[in-house]
């Protein structure tokens, strides 16, 4: 099928991003895959090839508005669901090291299969919950950034996520505009697990508002943290 790429294009160079025509191939293979899956699997609500760009694609990409993805840096991406940020972070800047990390064997066995049909390399699966990956050394504060479109408080995704994050990384969270009061409640939490609050950017999206919230890690995170499994969302720190 042909696909109208010129919107994407442009708004990649808004975002001072270019790709090849062979990157620009692996996003739509990316997509097709995506949706054909979603027929059988709950993957995304979004299923128009234009609003997969804007609200998946370009979403996950501004990122590199706030971040330096040109080094070689080591990311992991929690609760990556249908692959978001990770996969398109991962075509756009091919130097990237990504882990992609969720609770459901499904969604990584769909990861899977797009990592090989893609001819991604530098980028692994992980199946498991954030509260059990976290005490794997392997993965315990072993990444320069933890990203996550998680749809879940700041301070349940902070313990989830910064214990990830070796000192001098940062863990970046994927908000709407409107995350203020969350993050003002998450300040606690935040210094109890080794962070503090960067920044928050702001800005808008084809009328949608959106935030980042960078979060430095200063400290480590005390091993207490994460708690058991369900304790992050039931009981937020």
């Amino acid at each position: 099928m042909n696909y109208n790429t010129d919107t994407y294009k442009r708004e990649l160079e808004k975002l001072g991003i270019s790709i090849s025509e062979e990157q620009l191939e692996q996003f739509i293979s990316y997509y097709e895959m995506l949706i054909e899956k979603n027929k059988v699997m709950n993957l995304t609500a979004i299923t128009d090839f234009d609003e997969v760009i804007e609200k998946h694609f370009i979403d996950s990409l501004n990122l590199f508005r706030f971040a330096d993805l040109k080094a070689d840096k080591t990311i992991i991406d929690m609760g990556t669901g249908a692959g978001f940020p990770g996969i398109p972070l991962k075509i756009a800047f091919p130097n990237l090291k990504i882990t992609l990390a969720d609770s459901l064997n499904k969604r990584i066995l769909f990861l899977n299969d797009v990592i090989s049909e893609l001819g991604l390399t530098d980028i692994d699966t992980v199946h498991g919950r954030a509260e059990d990956l976290a005490k794997d050394k392997i993965y315990r504060e072993n990444y320069d950034i933890c990203v996550s479109r998680a749809v879940a408080n700041l301070s349940t995704l902070s313990e989830y996520c910064l214990p990830f994050v070796k000192i001098g990384g940062q863990f970046i969270s994927y908000k709407s505009g409107d995350c203020d009061e969350e993050i003002t409640n998450a300040k606690s939490a935040i210094f109890l697990l080794g962070g503090r609050l960067n920044q928050i950017q702001k800005f808008e999206m084809n009328d949608n508002s959106r935030s980042f919230v960078i979060i430095d890690k200063v400290n480590g995170t005390s091993k207490q943290y994460p708690r058991k499994a369900g304790l992050p969302s039931k009981k937020p720190l």
